[in-house]
């Protein structure tokens, strides 16, 4: 129904007016409508990505992922928030931890716009393709 064009904009309103009267967001629900009306419901994920990243630089607030290889203690995620939160410059971190086995060890983090990769995994494909180079 989002990026269908069979759909018209009159019967994408009434849809998502089926949908939202329910969810009582009245504001989030009208500015919803408002960009079905305008047929630019197929941006709506990048509009609220944007919106969320105006609202966290004017909370003071920054994102960061980190992937391990297995679950952190709850003293380890303690002490990387604070980590990243010095080397983000002392506002709040918002912190999210995925675990992924595939890594080996290490950290994968991404902390706004930067990453770092300290994974064993990419260690040791960095080892593979310097020793292919080598013979």
């Amino acid at each position: 129904m989002v990026k269908s064009p069979v759909f018209s904009a009159e019967e994408q309103v009434k849809a998502l007016d089926a949908i939202l009267g329910k969810a009582e967001i009245t504001v989030a629900a009208n500015f919803i409508k408002l960009v079905a009306a305008k047929r630019r419901l197929f941006a709506i994920a990048d509009m609220i990505r944007d919106f969320n990243s105006l609202n966290d630089a004017h909370k003071g607030v920054t994102r960061a992922q980190v992937t391990v290889a297995e679950a952190l203690k709850p003293e380890h995620v303690e002490a990387l928030r604070n980590a990243l939160t010095e080397i983000s410059g002392g506002g709040n971190v918002d912190l999210a931890i995925k675990v992924d086995p595939a890594i080996i060890g290490g950290l994968v983090v991404q902390l706004g716009s930067r990453m770092v990769d300290s994974s064993l995994k990419t260690k040791l494909n960095s080892i593979r393709t310097r020793m292919k180079e080598a013979g």
